[in-house]
């Protein structure tokens, strides 16, 4: 574990100004590369169109995926530059566009900005997270490492008057995410379920929402100071992927039938030759992300004698994000590592980088 230092400070939610600025502060970077390309700058605040909101951002979380490998130039999204990251936030919603019913203004949100396009067959049938056109604000357009931020009215979530910002920006989108997986596995209660890499953002989410959920969690880590702090968090297990004797534990641990289902957001290789070899009988592996990899071996013979299914999970989708802020009522919450100001984005950038990270790692705008 690296030292990199980082300020725990509390996020509160913003007011309502009495006037809308013409302009606030961003973090904006204008060429790819290292989190020293991250600066703050000054650039309009957005205007709010036809069902839209206009929030005014209290955290905004970093995701190694859609923030960090887009910095650095190895996303599959090249945005036109200068870019604002920033996917997953929440804040105060202080104006609201012409055919905006729902919201008020006031009103404490959690912003989930996947977008489909509506039309095609797969937004038709509720899975939009598979649209040929899926665009995420933040990736595809300016995101939320900013003060404000102009998002559709349907990607809001309204929140519960005690739930904190860095909390609810924290599960904005891995929640949904996480149970998506969880929902396409066919997860029930009391099931085995194995989260490769179960310290990162997305991993300790799913893991903390399969062991709220009632199932029986067995997370990996290769860092033994991590397989501690997944103790902690309740889990069944926190095991070593690349350890000699790992299959035979899980094994044992389950009583020899193996996990029902088995989450990987890595794609490495070996971990995931692995995860197969602990599947059960009829179990599930679900794949998201894949940020080491991609090209993994497959046995194939175990895979249909066993009834095997592999599936990938891109993002959630409404239908998940609703089963997730019901779950939210009714006590889950994510794990959340640290916050720093919006101003040491960078910095955040070089923790997540160091794979210092004990779960989400969030922004803070610090207005009042």
């Amino acid at each position: 574990m690296t030292t990199l230092s980082a300020r725990t400070i509390p996020a509160t939610w913003p007011s309502v100004p009495r006037t809308i600025p013409s302009t606030m502060s961003a973090v904006v970077f204008d060429a790819f590369g290292p989190p020293d390309v991250l600066r703050v700058d000054t650039v309009d605040v957005p205007e709010v169109g036809a069902g839209e909101v206009l929030v005014r951002v209290a955290a905004v979380c970093v995701g190694r995926f859609l923030d960090v490998s887009l910095r650095a130039g190895r996303h599959p999204v090249k945005p036109v530059l200068p870019h604002v990251l920033g996917v997953e936030h929440a804040g105060t919603v202080v104006a609201v566009g012409a055919d905006v019913s729902e919201i008020d203004v006031g009103q404490h949100v959690a912003v989930w900005p996947v977008l489909g396009c509506g039309n095609c067959e797969a937004c038709i049938d509720g899975s939009k997270e598979a649209c040929p056109t899926l665009r995420i604000d933040g990736v595809h357009s300016h995101g939320a490492y900013a003060e404000y931020t102009a998002v559709g009215a349907d990607a809001v979530w309204s929140l519960p008057d005690d739930l904190d910002p860095a909390t609810a920006a924290g599960v904005a989108l891995a929640g949904p995410v996480a149970m998506n997986q969880l929902r396409q596995a066919g997860l029930r209660r009391h099931d085995w379920v194995l989260v490769a890499g179960a310290a990162s953002a997305l991993g300790a989410t799913t893991a903390e929402l399969a062991r709220h959920l009632g199932a029986r969690v067995i997370g990996t880590s290769r860092a033994a100071w991590k397989r501690e702090r997944l103790l902690a968090m309740g889990l069944e297990a926190a095991l070593d992927p690349t350890a000699e004797g790992f299959v035979d534990e899980v094994r044992a641990l389950t009583g020899g039938a193996g996990v029902a289902v088995a989450v990987d957001d890595l794609g490495d290789p070996d971990i995931f030759a692995r995860l197969t070899d602990v599947l059960a009988p009829q179990g599930v592996l679900v794949s998201s992300g894949a940020f080491l990899g991609g090209t993994v071996p497959l046995n194939l013979a175990r895979l249909y004698t066993l009834n095997q299914r592999i599936l990938g999970v891109r993002t959630g989708n409404d239908a998940s994000a609703l089963a997730l802020w019901a779950e939210v009522a009714r006590g889950f919450r994510p794990v959340v590592d640290r916050a720093f100001p919006l101003a040491e984005a960078a910095e955040a950038h070089r923790f997540l980088e160091a794979d210092d990270n004990m779960g989400r790692i969030v922004l803070i705008t610090g207005q009042a």
